[in-house]
């Protein structure tokens, strides 16, 4: 009896070792995706911060002037005025159309079958 208890416990210990070492290198290729992962972010914040600087650099104010000056003629750009703009209630918005009914329902034929108790309209 104490021979079979040895064995189990043996199998045991072998077993959870086995698992043991699985779940050790499951946790070490997962540390290894994150790090890759991580890396992956940094390089993106990077190429993020150049293309953000780039941006800047592009549109500043004396550069964009200058091109409006130089496109002048072909593209009409004119400075804003503050009398451009306008406020929110200035705008005129469409009235909505009056839809004709195109296929008008009979209220008597839908009151009988809600009397029926047959369909629920809300």
């Amino acid at each position: 009896m104490k021979s079979v208890l040895y064995v189990l416990t043996a199998l045991s210990v072998f077993g959870l070792a086995l698992w043991a070492y699985q779940e050790n290198y499951r946790t070490q290729q997962v540390v290894k995706e994150t790090q890759s992962l991580q890396r992956e972010i940094g390089m993106a914040q990077v190429r993020l911060a150049v293309l953000n600087a780039e941006w800047a650099y592009l549109n500043r104010p004396d550069r964009l002037r200058e091109l409006a000056d130089l496109n002048f003629e072909r593209l009409g750009l004119l400075p804003l005025r503050a009398e451009q703009f306008g406020r929110a209630d200035q705008i005129a918005y469409a009235e909505d159309p009056d839809l004709p009914v195109v296929d008008p329902i009979e209220l008597q034929a839908i009151t009988d079958i809600q009397a029926l108790g047959e369909v629920q309209i809300p």
